[in-house]
Parts: structure tokens; C-alpha cells; sequence
């Protein structure tokens, strides 16, 4: 999804959970280390040129996060700020639920 913004994370591969994808794929990424927390629900989406599943994470990193891997940019934010940027579709999906959950813990 170039130019658009997206949570970090990766393909799932063969025997792993969602939850070691998510930490393999932050320390190939970002080079962090991370504790998962609260899954939100699954998020499928369809693109013209495939289908995704998204098992997102709410997480927390003890580092300063400031190095980048594989990625243009790193940008941290509040949730509702965070709408004004030009995601990937089924990353936006993502954000709306990470909103809502945030609405009724509040």
C-alpha cells in the first residue's frame, strides 16, 4: 500500500500465532521489543488485488521506538488525530475499532 499508512506487522508464517508474528515482525520492523496486550477483533478486507485478514493488537513497548526498518516514516498520535492521515483501507478499520474500544473503557 504505498504512500499510505499502516499499523506494522506482517505475513503470518506457517505454525505461528498472530501474537509471535506481531512480536517477530516489530523487532524485524522497528527493531522493539513489545508486550501484547487486548486483541480487537479480526478486521477482513478485500482489495482488487487481494484479500487480507488483520489480527490487531492493542501493545505497549518499555523503548523509545526510533528506528525504522522497512518503513518510510513513524508517527505517534492520539487515535482521533491519527484519522487524518491517509491510511490503508483496512488498516482505517483498524483505527475505528482501537477508537471504539477506547470509547467504552473510558
Amino acid at each position: 500500500m504505498g504512500g499510505k499508512w499502516e499499523f506494522p506487522g506482517g505475513k503470518i508464517e506457517p505454525g505461528e500465532s498472530p501474537e509471535a508474528c506481531l512480536i517477530r515482525e516489530l523487532k524485524e520492523e522497528l527493531d522493539t521489543e513489545v508486550t501484547i496486550g487486548e486483541p480487537l477483533d479480526p478486521v477482513h478486507h478485500t482489495y482488487p488485488h487481494r484479500r487480507i485478514v488483520l489480527y490487531p493488537f492493542i501493545c505497549s513497548s518499555p523503548l523509545p521506538i526510533d528506528s525504522l526498518v522497512d518503513h518510510d516514516g513513524i508517527l505517534w498520535g492520539s487515535p482521533e488525530n491519527l484519522r487524518s492521515l491517509d491510511w490503508a483501507e483496512a488498516d482505517r478499520l483498524v483505527l475505528e475499532a482501537y477508537i471504539q474500544r477506547r470509547r467504552k473503557h473510558q
